[in-house]
């Protein structure tokens, strides 16, 4: 029921006249021993047995079922022998199924495995009602809202778009408010000032007073508050630059007693790459055996020189200590000054009181960002990391989304978070139970997942290579340039796509050649002589790099547009 306030004594909400709603429940029935199929059709209002409605219904109720994993022989058991989370998407078929005007969804993508999560963003694209929904998947926003609303300070604010516009239009109206707030504040100063000016001389009493009355009447803004999130520009520079290989994995068998994966990799300097893949395909066992805390079952596993691995865990973050978070840091790196740490703190969330809580009694968000701060204080150039920002809320995701996108070392990743992903990684290492392989992608999360939208809906494949075919290709960029007329890869048999394809080669070839150059700047003296100069380096290394990135893509695209039939493999 509604609650009553001053301000709305008598609070109203008004329905249309045909108004039904669905919830999703977080059991598919009371009973357990129904079966799926008279769950979901006590609530069908079905025709007859040879009736188009009921034609529809059924095959809506198979692509459904289907799609969320289930297999159509799974319809006779009984709603008892799922799991949890399975009875939840059984409960989600149902609602979808029943179409209320209004759908209401309470975290529709908890326990549900990414398959799921991306048939029920198909599901709430192309429905064809309203939706509203509560959720802290990011991604899953951005990809079914039109409009973001956001309860805040007793107050809800629209923000039309997805989850990114959203954060880009409140970022720029927290800019606008400050802005407007600073200016009104310097015009109150000179009120003040005029009126302390000539308020004792006779002559001007009237002019003081007149000016006293308006900033009387003065409608005093607000300072707004600022977000939560702290977004690091600044560029994170490890302090070795090390080897231009980093990783170099050939048919490295990874595994506790039995092999459960070959991984053949190699990781070059600055490459950021994320691992995806369901739980048991061995990602975190990688990464462990990476940073040699569990030894290889076989194959080879090779660090560059100079390489400095930093590896973070759930067990990184499970730390006790009755220090404060100040003094447990300080412990860490006592050369430090105290405001020097407060600083360094303040980038990961911790302010004021935040400093004198035992490190005890934190959070396990709270922990991990006071470990990950420990970690990249000691500039490694090469992170490990295994799933970052678990247990962490959404201005603390975002804080060290920032810190990683402006850390300009290596770094393997493991996450289920596709928005993290996404920001973060440029590349994708994918652990697919399927395969005994690892499969490289080239290219972002978003990339990814359009190819994978265009694989389901017009059969193309996506660019998938094995990790071991895509360490031969790298090896491949030592080969002389004779040799290249050999290996390449793109036929030429019509003039016009041969023509597209050499416009494409000379502007990569002049954005690769940008790409190097402003990398060599990092090795000069004057990338060391003062921090505005390495700033500016680094920016224009990230601008050179989109740029031969976006080219490398645009090519990718050529290449589909003129073979589908034959998709790069």
């Amino acid at each position: 029921e509604l609650d009553a306030s001053d301000r709305h004594p008598e609070p109203v909400l008004t329905r249309a006249r045909a108004f039904t709603v669905g919830m999703l429940r977080q059991k598919a029935a009371e009973d357990p021993e129904q079966t799926v199929e008279e769950v979901i059709l006590e609530d069908a209002a079905l025709g007859g047995l040879y009736e188009k409605e009921r034609y529809d219904y059924e095959q809506r109720y198979d692509r459904m079922f289907t799609g969320f994993g289930f297999r159509l022989e799974d319809r006779e058991k009984k709603i008892g022998e799922f799991s949890g989370g399975e009875q939840t998407k059984i409960a989600l078929i149902r609602l979808l199924l029943a179409q209320p005007d209004v759908l209401l969804l309470d975290e529709p993508t908890n326990h549900l495995d990414l398959a799921s999560v991306e048939w029920l963003e198909q599901c709430v694209r192309e429905y064809p009602h309203a939706v509203i929904f509560v959720s802290h998947d990011r991604y899953f926003i951005d990809q079914t809202a039109d409009v973001v609303w956001e309860a805040a300070g007793g107050r809800m604010v629209r923000y039309p778009g997805g989850y990114t516009a959203y954060r880009e239009q409140k970022a720029a109206s927290y800019d606008r408010r400050l802005r407007a707030y600073k200016r009104q504040q310097d015009e109150i100063q000179r009120e003040k000032e005029l009126i302390e000016k000539f308020r004792t001389k006779p002559r001007k009493a009237a002019f003081a007073h007149s000016r006293r009355s308006r900033l009387g009447r003065m409608e005093v803004l607000e300072k707004p508050v600022a977000d939560d999130a702290v977004i690091r520009t600044a560029p994170l520079v490890p302090a070795r630059l090390g080897n231009k290989c980093v990783l170099d994995c050939e048919r490295l068998r990874i595994g506790y007693d039995a092999p459960i994966r070959e991984v053949s990799f190699r990781l070059r300097r600055g490459q950021k790459v994320g691992m995806m893949g369901p739980n048991g395909t061995g990602k975190s066992t990688f990464l462990k055996t990476v940073a040699g805390l569990i030894p290889a079952l076989g194959g080879r596993c090779t660090l560059g020189e100079n390489i400095d691995a930093a590896y973070f865990d759930q067990m990184s973050a499970a730390i006790t200590s009755d220090q404060n978070v100040l003094s447990w840091f300080g412990s860490r790196y006592p050369s430090m000054k105290e405001g020097e740490i407060r600083d360094v703190l303040a980038g990961y969330l911790f302010y004021g009181k935040d400093l004198g809580k035992r490190v005890s009694d934190l959070s396990g968000g709270e922990r991990a960002r006071l470990v990950l701060a420990s970690l990249l204080q000691s500039a490694p150039n090469f992170l490990l990391l295994d799933e970052p920002t678990n247990a962490m809320d959404i201005p603390a995701k975002e804080t060290i989304e920032s810190v990683l996108r402006s850390y300009t070392g290596s770094m393997l990743v493991v996450s289920h978070d596709r928005y993290f992903l996404d920001r973060v990684t440029e590349q994708l290492l994918i652990f697919e139970p399927a395969s005994s392989k690892a499969l490289y992608y080239p290219f972002g999360y978003q990339h990814y997942a359009e190819r994978k939208k265009q694989q389901r809906e017009y059969g193309s494949a996506a660019a998938l290579r094995t990790a071991e075919e895509q360490r031969l290709i790298e090896g491949l960029r030592a080969v002389p340039e004779p040799e290249h007329h050999r290996l390449r890869e793109i036929p030429t048999e019509e003039a016009a796509a041969d023509w597209e394809f050499g416009l494409n080669r000379r502007d990569r070839e002049a954005a690769e050649q940008e790409f190097q150059e402003a990398l060599a700047q990092r090795d000069s003296e004057a990338y060391w002589a003062e921090e505005s100069q390495q700033t500016a380096i680094e920016l224009r290394i990230e601008q050179a790099r989109s740029a031969w990135t976006a080219l490398c893509t645009d090519w990718y695209d050529l290449w589909l547009d003129k073979h589908p039939e034959f998709p790069l493999q």
